[in-house]
């Protein structure tokens, strides 16, 4: 896991990471505010899946694939904000070649696959709305495993090839990142060759994923929109509610993408919102959005709740 520089010889073994900010006070602020969010996206996100498992009412495909969402998610934000949260308390704040191919890979191998999911999820809802009588036969159970695992391997795939971009690079001048991780862009930068060149490719490479998937969302909706125009009241407002909720989801996830890979902006203060955004407030996000908007999953926390509160009593 170290890289040669083929300027002066010397081993590259890790890089600096500057961090979110220099002030050591707001760096304590920050690991407080962020070590709360982690907890919050982790507590969440479990409790989610743990429904889904245990509650049979929420045993349908739309759940299934909304606890692949929250497991997803829990990978997202483990790739980077342990590390972040961590580095607060540091000084110095540095990150080894392999930690930072480490990072890349995971990082990409869950964002694609959770771009993947959102369009089964997407797939999942037109089924439901725009073809009911087909619903059960459509998306049974082996349907909604291959989905998932479709999403996983797309995932793998687009991660293999980032990590390809990357892998036989040599690195000229400084070490440092200003970032609080270690991303594609960010490594393509402190390389010798030309960076225009390499962040064509990347541009290119994680554009066919996000564009293919955004269109399929923005197809799917559409129609799915159109659908619910024609159904009764009642209805449609169920309807509408749910695909608001993914529609949400949609553009948090698909927002910082875009200004970080496809369309950036190099402003470092607006990248690192942009990731701390992607990375945190996404997995956090998520979950608030589909059990805050969707009766059936109030209902089963509740149930959990109360089982809570009776289990502690009788102990």
């Amino acid at each position: 896991w170290t890289k040669m520089d083929e300027a002066n010889n010397s081993v590259v073994s890790e890089f600096v990471l500057l961090g979110l900010c220099n002030s050591r006070q707001l760096q304590i602020f920050l690991f407080l505010l962020f070590s709360v969010l982690y907890l919050t996206i982790i507590l969440g996100n479990i409790l989610i899946i743990l429904s889904v498992i245990n509650d049979p009412n929420l045993h349908s495909p739309m759940y299934f694939l909304l606890a692949n969402l929250s497991f997803i998610d829990l990978w997202l934000s483990s790739v980077t904000t342990p590390k972040m949260i961590i580095d607060f308390l540091r000084e110095s704040k540095t990150i080894s070649f392999g930690g930072c191919l480490c990072q890349i890979f995971f990082g990409h191998f869950v964002g694609g696959g959770e771009m993947v999911l959102l369009v089964a999820m997407a797939y999942d809802r037109y089924v439901a709305i725009c073809k009911p009588l087909y619903y059960t036969t459509i998306m049974n159970q082996k349907r909604c495993i291959g989905l998932v695992v479709i999403s996983w391997a797309v995932g793998f795939v687009h991660s293999v090839s980032q990590l390809a971009i990357i892998i036989d690079l040599t690195f000229c001048g400084s070490k440092k990142m200003d970032s609080f991780f270690c991303d594609l862009p960010l490594v393509i930068e402190l390389a010798c060759m030309d960076a225009h060149v390499l962040r064509l490719i990347v541009n290119i490479d994680s554009g066919i994923l996000a564009l293919i998937c955004f269109f399929l969302l923005l197809i799917s909706y559409a129609h799915i929109l159109l659908t619910v125009c024609h159904h009764s009241m009642d209805g449609s407002t169920k309807a509408l509610s749910t695909c608001t909720a993914h529609i949400m989801v949609i553009v948090i996830f698909f927002g910082p993408c875009i200004f970080i890979y496809l369309w950036p902006l190099k402003i470092a203060s607006v990248d690192k919102f942009l990731a701390v955004f992607y990375t945190v407030f996404t997995p956090l996000l998520n979950p608030a959005i589909y059990t805050l908007r969707n009766k059936e999953m109030k209902v089963a926390l509740k149930k959990w709740g109360s089982q809570y509160v009776n289990f502690k009593r009788n102990s």
